[in-house]
């Protein structure tokens, strides 16, 4: 089997309001190649925003890669490199016996790609100067106020 394509994945997510009109970017960095990827939805979450930031740029890998995912978000990490999503996603998207977790689509999704691949998640602080991390803030703020944009498909999420 050939060894994982290493590959850096920087993300961000951006909401006008919370919730409100929302958008996501990804900087991928694969050797000498880098690629942009930018979306946004016209009412949608900050979170959901930086899930899907993540699951765009994993989407993006054409063969099994070894991936280092930067991120701002603290709830993008924590529930991959705490193990929550699993957890929730083994107790059928609750979080507790009263809560259900939110976001359970994405979370589904994002699980699924990281199966995929050799995925590890960094945590940067968010408007610190660091030139990959405040490119994704730019393409994510770009996408949220662009016109016309859809729904998301997941939000409000029915019950």
């Amino acid at each position: 089997m050939p060894k994982p394509t290493p590959v850096i994945i920087y993300t961000d997510g951006a909401c006008l309001g919370n919730p409100g009109p929302g958008g996501y970017g990804v900087v991928l960095l694969a050797g000498k190649h880098r690629k942009e990827l930018s979306g946004g939805f016209a009412l949608t979450t900050n979170n959901r925003m930086e899930l899907l930031a993540a699951i765009v740029g994993l989407q993006a890998l054409t063969r099994r890669c070894r991936v280092l995912l930067y991120t701002d978000s603290q709830y993008l990490r924590d529930g991959i490199e705490k193990g929550w999503a699993k957890r929730w996603r083994a107790h059928g998207w609750h979080r507790n016996k009263k809560e259900m977790a939110k976001n359970a689509d994405l979370w589904q999704r994002l699980l699924d790609l990281c199966e995929k691949h050799e995925v590890s998640l960094r945590w940067v602080p968010g408007h610190s100067g660091v030139p990959e991390n405040e490119r994704c803030d730019a393409l994510a703020m770009d996408a949220a106020q662009a016109p016309n944009l859809p729904p998301d498909p997941g939000y409000p999420i029915k019950s």
